[in-house]
């Protein structure tokens, strides 16, 4: 019997429809179990803080005997133990602004254990904290997403704007993408996406055509040639978010977009793809090439070393220039405030 090529790719989409959404089942499942571990451990430490006047050490101890007894990994640092305390004891001490504590363990549980934290550290209001969890939980929001609808203030426009919208329950890309993070993660099970289903690179994209547009309208002097500009070494390829010429300083200037918190490796790559720009496209009358690096977060000492090892000048979003970047440069570049502004208004004009 002769298979048509249209049925055929269309029982093969089915298949892999079906087993992409057990996948996402069987992570989530997953997730929900690590994650109440991590809260009844929390629960543990407390009670037995209590009960006995144990002190702060021995939550090391405990991080000690844990990876003798269970094996090496980062659910049993300290640190992650304090977080699994902080979780219980905070939310069960707000009572008064977030009642049924059952429905919060619910949503902790579906909630990757990097985005429990997160909303943890950077929200301190009950109420706002609730919000981050039932979006997270309703938008399926990434730990890069969700940094971005804190910093921007969502709950502040939430209580100001209520929305009114429905979200699909079928498994389109940006749910795959979810799946795939998931699994790789170390606290396990890492979920992508923002106000709408949109992927991380969605998101990226949407912010490097904001970082172009304001860059372009700033009169600074820069003249844009490129997004995702093609450098090439060898049969390998390679794209940098943003290339322009700046007429005043004389130079290219690449710009690198992360929506993930700042990590060491971002330098690296930048300094790489900056190494590749002066060899092949500077002219002989051309200053050194800048790259310019724009985080939604970083941590000041991890960018100093980081920043120590990289051979171009290169400058950290929020906001300073490496210290590498010759004086005579400073304030021809757009100012910390301008990049403020495109972080801060993402989600206008476009």
């Amino acid at each position: 019997m002769k298979v048509q090529h249209a049925q055929y790719q269309q029982f093969v989409d089915e298949v892999v429809g079906l087993v992409q959404q057990y996948r996402a089942i069987a992570v989530q499942s997953v997730q929900s179990i690590s994650n109440q571990l991590y809260w009844n451990i929390g629960e543990l430490i407390i009670r037995k803080q209590e009960e006995f006047g144990w002190g702060k050490s021995i939550v090391e101890q405990l991080s000690k005997d844990m990876r003798f007894h269970i094996g090496e990994g980062l659910s049993w640092s300290p640190r992650n133990l304090w977080f699994m305390r902080q979780l219980v004891y905070e939310y069960s001490n707000l009572k008064q602004a977030v009642s049924d504590l059952t429905n919060v363990k619910q949503l902790v549980s579906e909630v990757p254990w990097g985005h429990n934290i997160l909303i943890l550290q950077k929200v301190k209001e009950a109420d706002a904290r609730l919000f981050y969890l039932q979006s997270t939980v309703k938008n399926k929001y990434s730990r890069a997403v969700l940094l971005h609808q804190i910093e921007a203030g969502a709950f502040s426009n939430y209580k100001q704007h209520p929305p009114q919208h429905n979200f699909t329950t079928a498994l389109p890309v940006h749910l795959q993408e979810q799946t795939s993070e998931s699994i790789k993660s170390v606290y396990s099970l890492d979920f992508l996406d923002i106000n709408k289903p949109m992927t991380e690179r969605e998101l990226e994209n949407t912010m490097v055509e904001k970082v172009k547009r304001l860059m372009m309208e700033l009169g600074y002097g820069f003249c844009f040639i490129g997004n995702q500009y093609r450098l090439t070494l060898g049969e390998k390829e390679y794209f940098t978010d943003l290339l322009f010429y700046h007429r005043v300083l004389k130079c290219l200037v690449a710009v690198e977009l992360k929506v993930t918190e700042f990590e060491p490796g971002f330098v690296g790559k930048l300094d790489f793809y900056l190494q590749l720009i002066d060899e092949q496209l500077k002219q002989p009358d051309d200053k050194p090439s800048i790259g310019i690096l724009l985080v939604p977060h970083k941590d000041k000492l991890e960018v100093e070393y980081a920043l120590r090892t990289v051979s171009k000048p290169i400058g950290v979003a929020q906001y300073t220039l490496s210290k590498k970047l010759p004086k005579e440069l400073l304030g021809k570049l757009p100012s910390a405030d301008d990049f403020k502004q495109i972080i801060n208004n993402k989600d206008k004009k476009l």
